[in-house]
């Protein structure tokens, strides 16, 4: 019979702990009668980990790829029960204790994710930093762009319909496969639920695998890059809105905040703000068009109706005015000039004008740029 549940462990020598997480997850099974399998991923062991697990009637998958992504992913493809729960080998999970997961599966949810803050966290079991530094605030910054609802973003038990599994289509090979997962989950508008989980100190007498400052980065890097917004969009705007808002001031005069002048000098680089801003942005649109047709982000609802309101024709008439008025206050510029018989500018207001005419230029060219590049990004529409 097919099985309904499959319990899937990446190992990379965990001789130590290996057997005693085999033997509670049969327990499981047979304590609540559930037709189940278990799959330890190997990544390459020399502890003589695979022979215990054969011992035990585990099945084991070789994995040649390193990486705790990498693991994962060859022993859930091989996988065969419609449910699979994922689970590190190194007893700091009860897998006598899976019901919750498999309720919430059967429920009908994708992703369930185990909540060690809620669960408890036995001492010694996570080391401080990660405690109340690296998993609040990796949970804090994936909440807040990916409006996901869950508490701990790295919980290693968590368990997945094997349909959901393959809509994800998921890329990473590292630790950061933990996020990439719920990212992922989310921006395909998958159900996930969460239920409390302990975490117990591991079993093992070497040290851990995970690499706090390293894994901490590629977690980091990860849920960035998956959110072009938040890591272009918002930032550009902010520095388009600050420069444009202070730039308008000081074109018409100097600004005096106490005892303080801020004059044409200020204006370059509030200037500069606008165009750092405007580049964002930019960088925000083409990197929305190329994760989206190289299938690493699902496609918006909206993200069509971009190429009817951005399209070249738009960007190339856009860009031209923005060069046209460069060029018109560049010669209203040196009218100015011509009347003080080509001399010092410094003290004249030639200056004021001077510079949004390079902004505006500067403006256009890269939309232009943009526009072309946007289009062939967008070729295949």
């Amino acid at each position: 019979m097919t099985p309904e549940l499959t319990i899937v462990m990446p190992c990379l020598n965990e001789a130590e702990t290996l057997a005693t997480c085999i033997k509670k997850a049969q327990s499981f099974f047979k304590k609540e009668e559930v037709n189940g399998e278990i799959v330890i991923a190997d990544n390459g062991s020399t502890d003589g980990s695979q022979k215990i697990a054969e011992d035990l009637n585990a099945r084991v998958v070789s994995i040649p790829e390193k990486g705790y992504g990498s693991a994962l992913k060859g022993g859930i493809h091989a996988a065969k029960g419609k449910y699979v729960i994922m689970g590190d080998a190194d007893d700091s999970y009860d897998f006598n204790n899976l019901l919750p997961y498999l309720t919430k599966l059967r429920e009908g949810n994708d992703l369930v994710m185990g909540n060690r803050f809620k669960g408890g966290i036995k001492k010694g079991a996570m080391p401080f930093l990660h405690k109340y530094l690296g998993n609040p605030v990796l949970s804090f910054i994936g909440r807040l762009f990916y409006n996901i609802k869950i508490g701990d973003f790295h919980c290693g038990l968590r368990g997945f319909s094997k349909e959901a599994f393959i809509k994800m289509k998921l890329k990473t090979t590292g630790m950061e496969f933990a996020s990439e997962m719920i990212v992922k989950a989310s921006l395909i508008n998958l159900t996930i639920a969460e239920v409390p989980t302990i975490l117990s100190k591991d079993g093992r007498t070497r040290p851990p695998h995970l690499n706090t400052w390293e894994d901490g980065w590629r977690h980091l890097r990860f849920l960035l890059l998956y959110s072009p917004k938040w890591l272009f969009f918002y930032p550009g705007l902010l520095l388009m809105l600050l420069g444009i808002i202070t730039s308008s001031a000081l074109i018409y005069s100097p600004v005096t905040i106490g005892n303080i002048t801020f004059d044409i000098h200020t204006l370059l680089f509030t200037t500069v703000s606008i165009l750092i801003g405007f580049q964002f942005i930019l960088f925000y649109g083409l990197t929305k068009v190329y994760t989206v047709e190289n299938d690493l982000l699902p496609k918006s609802k909206n993200y069509d109706r971009q190429f009817k309101f951005i399209n070249l024709e738009k960007g190339l008439i856009a860009g031209a005015v923005l060069i046209l008025t460069g060029l018109t206050l560049s010669i209203i510029a040196s009218t100015n000039w011509y009347e003080l018989s080509f001399g010092d500018i410094t003290n004249s207001n030639t200056l004021r004008i001077v510079i949004p005419a390079i902004t505006s230029m500067f403006l256009g060219v890269q939309l232009i740029l943009f526009s072309l590049f946007f289009s062939i990004l967008g070729l295949k529409k």
